[in-house]
C-alpha cells in the first residue's frame, strides 16, 4: 500500500506532466473543473482544479462539490500515474472509478 506522501506525489507528477503537455502544445482540452481525487484505502482525498489542460492547486481534503471525482486506490493511483497500469483497464476492472457529466468524460478522454 502506498503510502499518503506517495500518493502527493503522484497527483504532483501528474500535474507536471499535464503542464509539459500544454507547454509543448499537446492535447488541450477546454475545460474548468473541480475535481477530487479520494483514495479508499487511506481513507483520505485531495482536490484541485482542471483548467485549460492543467491541473492546478492540489490541495488535501475533499471536495464533495467537485465536477469530477476519481475514486481508486493508493497503489493504483500510483500504478497510473507512472504508466504501469493502463487507464482503460483499470476502468474496465473497476479498480478506478470516474464520476463526471458525460460531456466532461469526452473531454477527459483527450488527455489521455
Amino acid at each position: 500500500m502506498a503510502t499518503v506522501q506517495e500518493c502527493r506525489q503522484a497527483l504532483d507528477q501528474l500535474a507536471a506532466k499535464l503542464e509539459a503537455n500544454a507547454a509543448n502544445g499537446g492535447k488541450r482540452i477546454d475545460l474548468d473543473r473541480t475535481l477530487a481525487c479520494r483514495v479508499t484505502d487511506l481513507g483520505v482525498a485531495f482536490h484541485a482544479r482542471l483548467a485549460g489542460g492543467r491541473l492546478q492547486d492540489i490541495t488535501d481534503g475533499d471536495d464533495p462539490k467537485a465536477k469530477i471525482s476519481l475514486t481508486t486506490t493508493s497503489d493504483d493511483l500510483v500504478a497510473l500515474v507512472e504508466g504501469r497500469l493502463d487507464f482503460a483497464r483499470a476502468m474496465a476492472a473497476r479498480r478506478l472509478s470516474i464520476g463526471a457529466s458525460p460531456f466532461d468524460l469526452l473531454k477527459l478522454r483527450k488527455l489521455l
